[in-house]
């Protein structure tokens, strides 16, 4: 493969709009430019988190997410193209109902918190729904496949399990379990109230 990025300070940009994959040039605000921005943002993020000790299978996990998300950026870059395949979408199904069979049920709802990779799960799963929206908006104005909304909303779904996950694994010693919310009416509950 040649290389794809000879230049990378064009200014072609100053103007306030950048091109897109196909050659056209669109606003930096636009819907698009929104969209793809946040995947990247989602990607830079499970770039950071993958800096952190994690288990051997959730780290590959990972890898292969951060190169499906790479595909689904250039996809939304390039209106009409198909880079993200159908069986991505699959694969993190899979990944869910495997790592969500190892956890026990949920009572309450958790903290964004526990251990700092678990902390920093929950980072990417708010990013991840940004996304979402991001390309939800788009969809209501240009065509966007189904699929990249699909699989922004798993890998959230999925990102949040494995928060759980990590913070159970505890490879920093500040975890364990989930941090519960202690909510009003637990406050109530425990009081006898």
């Amino acid at each position: 493969m040649g290389n794809r990025l000879s230049q990378i300070a064009t200014r072609t940009g100053d103007d306030g709009t950048t091109g897109l994959g196909d050659g056209t040039r669109v606003s930096k605000d636009h819907l698009r430019v929104h969209a793809m921005g946040d995947v990247d943002e989602l990607n830079s993020h499970l770039g950071v988190l993958l800096a952190e000790p994690l288990p051997q299978d959730v780290r590959e996990l990972l890898v292969t997410i951060q190169h499906e998300l790479f595909n689904l950026g250039g996809e939304l870059s390039m209106p009409g193209f198909e880079l993200l395949k159908t069986q991505a979408v699959a694969r993190l199904d899979e990944a869910l109902a495997h790592y969500n069979a190892q956890l026990p049920r949920l009572k309450e709802f958790i903290l964004p918190a526990g251990t700092r990779s678990a902390a920093l799960a929950h980072v990417a799963r708010t990013v991840a729904r940004r996304a979402e929206r991001a390309v939800v908006a788009l969809g209501q104005h240009e065509a966007v496949r189904d699929a990249a909304r699909q699989y922004l909303n798993r890998l959230s779904d999925l990102l949040f399990v494995l928060a759980r996950v990590l913070n159970r694994a505890n490879l920093d010693g500040l975890g364990g379990d989930d941090v519960y919310w202690n909510s009003e009416r637990l406050k109530r509950d425990d009081a006898g109230g």
